[in-house]
């Protein structure tokens, strides 16, 4: 149960209709899937990057502008966009997409378009994307989210590299019908049963062939036809630039931190007594941060944070909450490991250097191993427990990274047992990249402690891999099956469709 009113109005409709894969769920991408504007992030890093010239860049905002203004229409708009790549590698564009894709796009696809895909894959519903864009600028958040079907505009590519010509018709108006006629002619799936999950009028051939039409952060003529024909039509807010009042929320929880720790001084200066002063201002102010920020924990398996201490307690790191959701769990005698980098915030940095955080150089495995040794002693000699994370950094999007045997190590020389902390949906409040929380309800699976007495050098590849398994099961996860190469060639359709739709 979603406690968004309007997200949970969603999927109340999705649970309602038939299950089984002849319904699709079919999604537009930009501005449905994730907020703005893709092809805008990637001209942006073009620019930024230098991988554009003065020419291409004249060539393609004017291009742009025509389109814009009426002037041209969208095919024309992707030949100058295929002109502009003519010569260059594919493969080069399609590591540069993923680069846009964690750089800019990961931090932007809404988070209730993340429920609303996992609701349909539940019912068994087959899943597609249907898009003007290109397939570098989607396949990285197919990939995410777990689509098996990508139809898009294609740009022509003989021997690696582009030839400077679109792939005619593009994937735009009527072309956007046709993918979907294609998508049912190949799989079966029924388009008087499907969903088309969509932000803009330009999509109203597609909308009018489509037996149930959701209409997510519409444009303003597609919200006025939307109320007409009597479309359900949702507005997010969960990207975005924030509201003044989440902002200054934000500003309060960050001043808290400093404010917690000059409250709780006297603990220290009257007693002496260090850790008792940590413990009661790192839980004074996740308390109040949670609550000011409008950030709350549904945890499952709470127990499991007591059952043994000390402890290394391991979560998967989506977003820097993370630093907010371990002490409101934690609570008291534990220490944590972090970034290097850590130490140049302001105040923020000083006090976890005060706070006796770890802070190791990622860059130099000499100097993290050295630094890892009093975290093992500070587990056996003083009894604290330590929280860090195995993926090292903060992983793009919710998928669980590559873990890193650094944790496994200090569990099993200080002979205590690990503890997994799953966190699953950390981003829907503040991604990578973002500084403001949003007010959401992140949902947290404290697992069983791991023991670690067997545990040996030998061994250690098989634990990590295993503990891992055990964030991946929590976390639903799997390797989805996507389409790499998708063009209107490959597309089972009738000859007289694709006459059409050229038309």
């Amino acid at each position: 149960m979603s406690n968004n009113p309007v997200l949970q109005s969603i999927l109340d409709d999705i649970e309602e209709a038939p299950n089984g894969p002849s319904v699709a769920a079919i999604f537009d991408y930009d501005g449905t899937l994730i907020h703005g504007y893709s092809a805008v992030a990637f001209l942006r890093e073009q620019i930024m990057s230098g991988a554009m010239s003065p020419r291409e860049m004249r060539d393609q905002f004017t291009a742009v502008r025509k389109f814009a203004s009426g002037k041209a229409g969208f095919s024309a708009l992707m030949d100058a966009t295929a002109g502009s790549m003519r010569g260059r590698s594919e493969e080069w564009f399609s590591e540069f997409g993923e680069k846009v894709y964690r750089k800019s796009i990961a931090g932007s696809i809404y988070p209730e378009a993340r429920a609303i895909v996992a609701a349909h894959r539940r019912k068994g519903h087959t899943l597609a994307i249907i898009s003007s864009a290109t397939k570098y600028q989607i396949q990285p958040v197919a990939d995410d989210l777990g689509f098996d079907n990508v139809l898009c505009t294609e740009l022509e590519v003989k021997n690696g590299v582009f030839t400077g010509k679109a792939v005619h018709p593009t994937c735009f108006g009527e072309g956007k019908r046709m993918a979907a006629e294609a998508l049912s002619y190949d799989t079966g799936v029924d388009l008087d049963e499907s969903f088309f999950y969509t932000d803009s009028d330009d999509d109203l051939a597609l909308l009018d062939v489509i037996g149930r039409p959701r209409i997510l952060n519409a444009n303003t003529k597609l919200k006025r036809i939307a109320r007409q024909r009597g479309w359900n039509s949702y507005k997010f807010s969960s990207r975005g630039r924030p509201d003044l009042q989440t902002m200054m929320r934000m500003a309060l929880a960050y001043y808290a931190m400093p404010a917690s720790f000059a409250l709780t001084s006297p603990i220290l200066a009257l007693t002496g007594n260090k850790r008792a002063m940590l413990n009661v201002a790192g839980g004074l102010w996740a308390d109040y941060a949670t609550a000011i920020t409008g950030v709350e924990l549904d945890v499952d398996g709470e127990e499991n944070l007591w059952a043994e201490r000390p402890a290394v307690f391991v979560f998967n790191h989506q977003s820097s909450l993370d630093a907010l959701i371990l002490p409101k769990l934690l609570r008291r005698d534990f220490t944590g490991v972090g970034k290097k980098e850590i130490a140049r915030f302001p105040v923020i940095g000083q006090i976890m250097q005060f706070a006796d955080v770890v802070l190791i150089d990622r860059k130099n495995t000499k100097k993290a191993i050295d630094a890892m040794r009093p975290v093992v002693d500070a587990i056996k000699n003083d009894g604290l427990s330590v929280s860090i994370s195995p993926e090292g950094t903060r992983s793009v999007s919710t998928k669980l990274g590559k873990f890193k045997k650094g944790p496994f190590h200090i569990a099993m020389q200080a002979g205590v047992p690990m503890v997994p902390v799953v966190i699953h949906n950390a981003t829907d409040s503040m991604p990578r990249g973002a500084h403001i929380a949003r007010p959401a309800k992140i949902r947290v699976s404290v697992l069983s402690p791991v023991d670690t007495s067997d545990w040996s050098a030998d061994t250690i590849d098989a634990h990590v891999e295993s503990v891992r398994n055990m964030f991946l099961d929590a976390l639903n996860q799997g390797a989805p099956e996507t389409n790499d190469e998708i063009s209107l060639d490959h597309w089972d359709i009738p000859d007289e469709k694709k006459r059409d739709a050229a038309e």
